[in-house]
């Protein structure tokens, strides 16, 4: 797959994810995941790093999510590489749910945000597969063209 449709596809499933975590934190406050938290506090960790100023809350929310849409878009975009673009989008998926759930910890962010419940775990989860299927539903699509 040429690289264009591959980015396109990418960044549509990283749409996807971010507008499922924003709009399910927002209407179940106790028990969604929350990435915008775990990114905060890791731009903080880089900036503190850095010795860089830290910016105020909103800066750092925009930040973490104009991060995160990039991030994630260019993860997913190896989903519209070559054949079987929803297996994939599954596989990729999957995998960056997992890590969401297991990875914070270890590397210092704290459990709370995508640990803290087993229905937090679960949405983890599913919400990041849920953006490698698009991706690979959005590369099906492309290729088909």
């Amino acid at each position: 797959m040429k690289l264009l449709p591959s980015l396109a596809a990418g960044f549509a499933g990283a749409l996807a994810l971010t507008a499922l975590h924003e709009t399910v934190r927002r209407l179940r406050p106790e028990d969604a995941p929350r990435m915008d938290v775990l990114g905060m506090r890791g731009l903080r960790k880089l900036l503190r790093k850095a010795d860089a100023p830290q910016p105020d809350r909103d800066t750092l929310f925009d930040l973490t999510m104009a991060g995160d849409i990039l991030s994630n878009g260019l993860y997913y975009t190896l989903v519209g590489s070559g054949k079987h673009a929803l297996r994939r989008g599954l596989m990729l998926g999957a995998a960056a749910g997992i890590g969401g759930v297991v990875l914070p910890g270890p590397l210092g962010l704290g459990e709370g945000p995508s640990n803290r419940t087993p229905q937090t775990q679960a949405m983890t989860v599913a919400w990041y597969t849920v953006g490698g299927l698009v991706a690979g539903a959005v590369a099906q699509a492309l290729r088909k063209r």
